[in-house]
């Protein structure tokens, strides 16, 4: 009997040993964190310097739903939120700030926007919550003072979730009227001075060496080569004030383009405004058009270098995966079929450096899973496709938008002829060309 309960005792010990999990602990002058931390009921910790969020553990990827609720579980279920493009028009005492909205994804909702404003570039700013908006007049600034702003989005706890990159503006006084004045005599240099232009900037990050086009109401308006870091800058002068809607997709090194990123801007005479943190969607293709069901198909792009690149697999049910760029901004990812249906699916993706620059979901690529392998043949030219990149989008639409019912240019007249009906003009007829032949 004693030699029983000594068995039983050091069985009780050896099942208690294997279940200790002992934490590691990461340091530095700012913080430390012990890992693992499991939290049974989530919720945040917070000091001076840092804020750590906790959750329930996760084992596997998965979605347990109910009639009440959705539990997202998995590394890749993680919510993300797109960072804001801010531009800032400069006026007289004053900053007019203009910023696209933060979209969340799996549910992530962002209640209100906070403006951070500084005279030193990279701050410290100053923020000031101004609300669930996409516009903000600065006033009361010094002219002459070149001002930086960032926009933060926040969440419904008032927390920042992600930060624009910054962009610039000096206040300018307005022009005198000037007055009258008589005559006399010569001589003094000053001849008539020169009226300030116009500008828009744009900057952003695209694909290393890669082609970035601007669209002026659908009409090409500039292009530029970005660097081996993919940054782009494109600057356009001597406009006329007033409302434009600009758009602007990037090039990769194999000829395929990106979604289109629209932007309406509001033009002052005389200003210059800066359109800052660009984020380009990465190009997507898959390698098979239709997969036998269990064998991988090679999914792949290119965006910015070494960046995060998450990947949407969509049918029934949405699948996510995650690789990173190369140095030259390509990335690939051999999804295993397995997990999917029968069936048509699609795929599409989205890059993010770090926390603070996350793009948009480009757009979606197509093909089927089912009892046999197609490997996937160069696109055909299809009727629509108005710009010549073997896809009709809503690129090809915004460009026929803009020359509906309106008197066509020689170039026009002839993408017309060949894409289109072949009328001479651009009406009904043609945009139900486009749209038989949509491929998104």
């Amino acid at each position: 009997m004693a030699v029983k309960k000594l068995a039983i005792f050091l069985v009780s010990i050896w099942l208690f040993s294997a279940t200790v999990v002992l934490a590691q602990e990461f340091s530095s002058s700012n913080f430390v964190n012990s890992n693992p931390i499991v939290s049974l009921s989530g919720g945040k910790s917070t000091s001076t310097n840092f804020q750590l969020f906790s959750g329930t553990g996760q084992v596997i990827i998965g979605e347990n739903s109910s009639t009440a609720f959705a539990s997202h579980a998995g590394f890749f279920y993680f919510p993300f939120v797109s960072t804001p493009v801010i531009s800032a028009t400069a006026g007289d005492a004053q900053v007019a700030l203009t910023w696209t909205s933060a979209v969340g994804e799996l549910g992530f909702n962002i209640n209100a926007y906070a403006v951070g404003q500084s005279t030193n570039s990279g701050g410290p700013y100053s923020f000031t919550n101004v609300g669930n908006v996409l516009a903000s007049t600065r006033t009361g600034l010094t002219n002459g003072t070149t001002y930086y702003f960032v926009i933060r989005a926040l969440d419904f706890l008032g927390d920042p979730v992600v930060t624009s990159t910054q962009v610039s503006a000096q206040p300018v006084a307005a022009a005198s009227g000037g007055g009258g004045g008589g005559g006399g005599g010569g001589g003094g240099g000053g001849g008539i001075p020169t009226a300030p232009q116009t500008t828009v900037i744009f900057s952003g990050r695209a694909f290393p060496k890669s082609t970035v086009t601007l669209l002026k109401d659908a009409q090409v308006a500039a292009s530029t080569v970005a660097g081996t870091d993919a940054n782009f800058k494109i600057t356009l002068s001597s406009l006329s004030a007033g409302n434009y809607n600009f758009a602007i997709y990037g090039e990769d090194k194999d000829g395929r383009r990106s979604s289109l990123l629209t932007f309406p801007v509001s033009v002052t005479a005389g200003a210059t405004t800066n359109v800052s943190g660009i984020f380009i969607a990465p190009t997507i293709a898959v390698d098979k058009s239709e997969v036998k069901r269990g064998e991988n198909i090679a999914i792949f792009g290119q965006s910015a270098p070494q960046a995060d690149i998450i990947i949407s697999v969509n049918s029934e049910e949405e699948f996510f995966a995650k690789t990173i760029s190369d140095a030259s901004g390509v990335y690939l990812y051999n999804f295993d079929t397995t997990v999917l249906e029968q069936g048509s699916h699609t795929t599409k993706s989205k890059a993010a450096i770090g926390n603070q620059d996350i793009s948009g979901f480009g757009y979606s690529v197509n093909f089927k899973v089912g009892t046999k392998t197609v490997i996937k043949t160069a696109p055909q030219s299809l009727k629509g496709d108005l710009n010549n990149d073997g896809r009709v989008n809503l690129i090809d639409f915004s460009i026929g938008a803009f020359w509906y019912k309106r008197a066509l240019d020689s170039a026009f007249k002839s993408t017309e002829t060949a894409e289109l009906n072949g009328d001479g003009k651009m009406d009904l007829t043609d945009l139900s060309i486009m749209a038989y032949h949509w491929t998104g």
